[in-house]
């Protein structure tokens, strides 16, 4: 379960920036996970649970958005949403000049403390 030292790595992150900055408490922690980014988030959530207690985080929550897996063909621009199978050609001019540009992010969004 790689979502334990990915729940640690987050936390490190959080409660370092909370400390440069001077702040005592973290109340919520955004995150941005792309759907491709093979992060199983209850499993995040729950490992983010148990590393955070006894630490200023203790009582901060998880605010997760999804970013879906985007393409983008780069010989006509069209944007497409793959679903299932993995994708060959541009759905719109059957190009095989593609990029995946979004879906497999994992960032802090955003860091609320007091």
């Amino acid at each position: 379960m790689h979502e334990v030292s990915i729940a640690q790595s987050l936390l490190d992150i959080v409660l370092s920036e909370c400390k440069k900055a001077g702040y005592k408490r973290v109340n919520s922690v955004s995150l941005l996970i792309g759907e491709a980014s093979g992060v199983q988030i209850d499993s995040l959530r729950f490992a983010f649970d148990i590393i955070k207690r006894d630490t200023p985080a203790e009582g901060a929550k998880l605010l997760i958005t999804t970013s879906p897996l985007t393409g983008k063909c780069l010989d006509c621009a069209c944007l497409f949403y793959p679903r299932g199978d993995v994708v060959f050609e541009c759905p719109k001019c059957s190009g095989k000049n593609l990029r995946m540009i979004k879906g497999k992010e994992l960032d802090i969004v955003e860091i609320d403390v007091d």
